[in-house]
């Protein structure tokens, strides 16, 4: 409503009241307000926003005086109300009909509709300008004509049922529209948690899986050891307390805490859990509690019980280094030793080979040894299940094993061996062929500068000293670069594949200690960009990098390289040997190896010249290929394993070795045939 627009008679009436200054002006509009406003309101919107002239001269005299009070009321509201808000009462009228105090009491105020509705009216709003337009222009000329309103009401129904047909028809589209949203959403939640809660119960931890009621923690006892832990510390308290008791002259206290004491060690034993202990342990617990309480009371004395505390701490934290070392030692021996029963095995076999004739020592389709259309094999190893495993393990899962050739290298000591059992065991349709690394004339010290290494005094020195420490923990520490393999040409043997096999344009290596579980061939068909290896990268956050094998110390090498540059392992690997000859790699090993005489580059081994020899010309597999760490990781996920071309038992713990972990052997041994009478002969079980 527009303050400014008075009624003329209530403006001429209040002019002179206003002048004078008094507050009479409100009560006057208010009583305007009651006797004309409201009145005209009601009959202006019960009528539509206009009014009606009767035509029939019958009915004129009757109207006559309500037609003049309807007109006087329409021009009283024109003048005061805004043409929007008569408008809005017409649209208002056209939608819900008449208007009455009932229609108020039984609907609610439009300012009370819903988002949804209000969007409804506001999609129609060109509907309803229209209307209202045709509305204003009616009522105006109803005013002047009252012959044809019977006519245009007619029309204005027939109008309205169409437009309320519409506006009804759009409704119920946006509805459906609405409800389809509504469930499309729903669905897409519903996927969203199911795929989370997969997600969930892959990180579950299938250990646990086999554990009765693993959510009802009472059924574990998570102190399953405190008993054993109790009788333990008494044992600590009690060698302290005889100590002050024999210092102080109790001797009667002393022999009864030594006496305690060893009680309480027989009845712990070598028990670690509570289950373990003898049943007489409650009672030497609480026999041990009372003879502590009178030492307490008789001897104690807080800092020399601390003394003595901390001088047994250090006592216990050099006797753990020492064992560690022992430890170190032992899997370090374990390691490079050959069971018994694999000795003996070979023994057996080499009796045999050299007992059969000449012509039966030969093996079949000799012919696709060169053939560098075929799919070529490098194992170099003197143990002859392992290389046995590799052999059986890719020819199962080769999808076209008549393609594949397998060439093997060992030493003559197990020439014999090797040999025997292929010839026994033949890989299929594949095709293999067994080398003497010692009948390779051309590997000589002149030419190979890890064999003229060798034959130097400080080398033999290092490996043959006579001055070993006899004692396990003694020494310990280069333990590891002593090992035999370090010694063996069979692990070098690698640097000069392209002189090995010269007519080979691709070749794939693989260490004695895998197992392949996939089709390999793929490897093949790996584009190296113009490198000369394919392997899988090692590093991680912060170790397998360059700098954790090579003495970056060293100006030859922190001139060359990058302590950041990522490892690779050796184990499975995707020659390019038309690249290596084009790079000359045996050239650049032989530089390498020349300049660490004296070992001040790396210590022994194959990888750190590995990592220089081929630094830039690595091409990096995806991690799928070749996964490591079963032969010192315990923690490497089931699902990497199962997913894996080839798995790696690099590390101490190999599988033919009674070290090995439990978990991850039946990968190797699946691949063994334990009824075979050779093994069977051995002793070899599973």
């Amino acid at each position: 409503m527009q303050a400014a627009k008075r009624l003329p008679y209530a403006t001429a009436g209040g002019g002179r009241r206003g002048a004078s200054g008094s507050g009479v002006v409100p009560p006057l509009v208010v009583l305007v307000f009651l006797f004309v406003l409201a009145p005209s309101i009601f009959f202006v919107a019960r009528n539509g926003g206009h009014v009606h002239v009767a035509s029939d001269p019958n009915d004129r005299e009757g109207n006559q005086e309500t037609d003049w009070q309807k007109q006087l009321a329409t021009k009283n509201l024109k003048s005061i109300l805004s043409k929007e808000m008569i408008d809005a009462i017409a649209a208002s009228q056209q939608e819900a009909g008449a208007l009455s105090v009932d229609f108020f009491r039984n609907r609610e105020s439009p300012s009370w509709k819903t988002d949804d509705l209000v969007n409804d009216l506001s999609n129609a709003s060109l509907d309803v300008d229209d209307k209202v337009k045709s509305v204003n222009s009616s009522a105006e000329h109803d005013l002047s004509t009252t012959d044809k309103a019977p006519k245009e009401d007619t029309d204005e129904h027939q109008v309205d049922t169409a437009a309320k047909n519409a506006r009804r028809k759009l409704r119920e589209k946006r509805r459906e529209k609405r409800a389809m949203d509504l469930v499309r959403k729903d669905d897409e939640a519903r996927v969203k948690l199911e795929n989370a809660a997969i997600e969930r119960s892959k990180a579950v931890d299938s250990a646990v899986l086999g554990k009765y009621s693993i959510w009802r923690k009472e059924n574990e006892n998570e102190n399953s050891d405190s008993t054993v832990r109790l009788m333990r510390d008494q044992i600590i308290m009690a060698r302290v307390y005889s100590v002050l008791a024999k210092s102080k002259n109790k001797n009667d206290l002393y022999q009864e805490l030594q006496t305690r004491i060893k009680e309480s060690q027989r009845a712990v034993g070598e028990a670690t859990a509570d289950s373990d202990l003898h049943h007489s342990a409650p009672e030497k617990i609480r026999v041990m509690g009372q003879i502590l309480s009178k030492a307490r009371e008789d001897v104690y004395d807080c800092k020399v019980v601390t003394q003595r505390l901390r001088a047994m701490l250090q006592s216990a934290d050099e006797q753990v280094r020492s064992l560690k070392k022992q430890s170190t030692f032992l899997s370090q021996l374990a390691a490079k030793t050959i069971p018994n029963s694999i000795h003996c095995l070979s023994m057996r076999l080499t009796i045999d080979y050299y007992l059969l004739p000449m012509e039966k020592r030969k093996f079949p389709r000799s012919e696709n040894l060169e053939n560098p259309e075929l799919y070529h094999y490098a194992l170099f190893s003197d143990n002859v299940l392992a290389a046995s495993v590799v052999v059986n393990s890719t020819i199962m899962n080769a999808k076209e094993p008549e393609k594949h050739v397998f060439h093997l290298v060992t030493d003559k000591l197990n020439f014999g061996a090797m040999n025997m059992w292929f010839l026994l065991n033949p890989p299929g349709k594949a095709t293999i062929h067994v080398e003497n690394v010692d009948e390779f004339k051309w590997l000589n010290s002149s030419y190979c500068p890890v064999l003229r290494q060798l034959e130097s005094a400080a080398m033999k020195e290092y490996y043959f000293k006579a001055d070993r420490p006899t004692t396990l923990s003694a020494g310990s520490s280069n333990l590891k670069y002593r090992n035999p393999k370090y010694l063996s040409m069979l692990n070098h043997l690698r640097f000069y594949l392209p002189q090995v096999y010269p007519k080979l344009d691709k070749i794939l290596f693989l260490d004695d200690d895998i197992v392949v579980q996939k089709d390999l061939t793929g490897l093949w068909d790996v584009d190296l960009n113009g490198k000369v290896n394919g392997a899988v990268e090692t590093c991680g956050e912060s170790f397998h990098r360059f700098d954790k094998y090579i003495n970056f110390s060293n100006p030859h090498i922190a001139r060359n390289f990058d302590p950041n540059a990522c490892g690779w392992a050796y184990g499975m690997n995707i020659f390019d040997l038309k690249e290596w000859k084009k790079k000359d790699i045996t050239g650049i090993y032989h530089k390498w190896q020349n300049m660490n005489e004296d070992r001040v580059l790396w210590k022994l081994g194959t990888l750190p010249p590995g990592l220089l020899t081929f630094y830039k010309l690595t091409h990096p597999l995806d991690k799928s290929w070749h996964v490591l760490g079963l032969g010192y990781n315990p923690s490497i996920d089931r699902s990497e394993i199962d997913n894996a071309a080839v798995v790696h038992y690099n590390g101490n713990m190999k599988p033919w070795l009674e070290l090995a972990m439990t978990k991850y052997r039946p990968y190797w041994t699946r691949y063994i045939k334990y009824d075979h009478p050779y093994i069977r002969g051995c002793n070899l079980a599973e």
